[in-house]
């Protein structure tokens, strides 16, 4: 088992950087423009941020990787490799690819390669191909454990070494949105609305229900389980210190088109899980905890261990939207923070607000923050409630900044 576990969280907007780097990420991953696979779901970042980015990350002691991993077509591979050297003047830690030919050229120009899962590994002699070019390496998203230990266990018996000198660490997806097709290389979207799934830029047509349609009769059946190509969500909290066993050092969860509160709930989670693996406190007991609390965000229900314990592909949500055991629901702005007190003056603009409530704060430098609100004042009164279009102050247990965003969290 590895002695080191590295959290690489979700960031497609500064409140999700923020809150990954607040519960405790090692590391963000991003996508900036169109040359990414979440172009059209995550497209908050462009050029003229890699700077910032690397620099928050930096002071907050956390790599910044930079996904330029969609398929890049004829006539674009200067505008990859600009991003490249942008990436690289601006401080950024590594750019996670695809393309070979890319891989080649930023490696000239000194820049830390990381192979994505589009570039489907699936044993050690492709490995030691990318290991050419680079240090962390995504395999396929459909092996199994025991598959991923073989290769593990090759890495460490032949040294098998990446550009830094160091053994070539072994990267997988621990939480989250999983595509029917073979790591995600689906032509669905692609067929359906000339929209490519390899460009970042899937419209997601799988994640709906359809009907079958008898030809000869021209009968109508309903399926059984209508979302029959959208599987449920990657869950691996449960199983975590298998994983982790099996020879993975670098834990990715998937959501850069996800929320501020998802991204802090599920890398606290995984976080508290590795280190649990690594100091031997691992128990299922803990784990029913962790699986709890990510199930409280956005979620299509779990597929506890997925393709990793060799399960059948039968797992398919039975939801559209998310299955989450919480909601949230906009509640106000922070006004004000008052640093020597603690006190957050708050605007209600859209419900009531009542002593007991749970809160959810998230900011761009905020993150995501979750607390329980008690002592509701108006100017000098104490009340336990406080009606929708009040301005009121109450204590916080951090720090605040005008503008974050309010919500009311409830049980669905």
């Amino acid at each position: 088992m590895s002695s080191k576990v590295e959290i690489c969280a979700p960031a497609g907007s500064y409140e999700s950087l923020a809150a990954a780097i607040r519960a405790g990420a090692d590391s963000i991953y991003f996508g900036a423009g169109r040359l990414n696979m979440r172009s059209r779901s995550s497209a908050s970042f462009e050029e003229k941020d890699l700077r910032k980015i690397a620099e928050i990350c930096r002071r907050s002691g956390v790599n910044s990787y930079l996904a330029v991993n969609s398929v890049i077509y004829e006539g674009e591979f200067e505008e990859a490799l600009n991003l490249c050297r942008v990436a690289k003047d601006a401080g950024v830690s590594a750019v996670i690819l695809s393309d070979l030919a890319l891989m080649q050229a930023a490696r000239d120009m000194g820049l830390a390669v990381h192979v994505s899962v589009q570039s489907n590994i699936t044993n050690f002699e492709a490995l030691k191909v990318y290991s050419r070019f680079a240090d962390i390496v995504v395999l396929a998203r459909e092996l199994n454990l025991e598959q991923i230990r073989k290769i593990a266990d090759r890495v460490e018996a032949e040294k098998l070494c990446g550009p830094s000198g160091k053994l070539v660490r072994i990267e997988a997806f621990a939480h989250g949105a999983l595509c029917v097709a073979v790591s995600g290389l689906c032509g669905m979207s692609l067929c359906a609305y000339n929209s490519p799934a390899t460009r970042g830029a899937c419209f997601q047509n799988c994640r709906r229900s359809y009907r079958v349609t008898d030809e000869q009769t021209g009968a109508e059946y309903l399926i059984e389980n209508r979302f029959v190509m959208s599987p449920k969500d990657i869950c691996t909290a449960g199983m975590l210190d298998r994983l982790i066993g099996a020879g993975v050092s670098v834990l990715k969860i998937e959501g850069r088109g996800r929320s501020a509160d998802y991204v802090h709930t599920a890398v606290s989670v995984y976080r508290e899980a590795a280190d649990a693996c690594l100091d031997g406190s691992f128990t299922q007991e803990k784990a029913a905890v962790w699986v709890k609390k990510l199930d409280s965000v956005f979620n299509r229900g779990f597929w506890l261990g997925a393709h990793y314990l060799g399960e059948s592909t039968d797992k398919w949500c039975g939801v559209r939207g998310s299955a989450a055991t919480e909601t949230k629901i906009q509640l106000g702005r922070v006004l004000n923070y008052y640093h020597k007190s603690s006190i957050a003056h708050v605007a209600l603009e859209a419900d009531d607000l009542r002593n007991g409530d749970r809160l959810l704060v998230t900011g761009p430098t905020t993150g995501a923050v979750y607390m329980n609100v008690e002592d509701i004042h108006i100017e000098e009164k104490v009340l336990t409630q406080a009606p929708k279009g009040s301005e009121v102050t109450f204590k916080v247990p951090v720090k605040l900044r005008k503008n974050d965003k309010l919500y009311l969290v409830k049980m669905t």
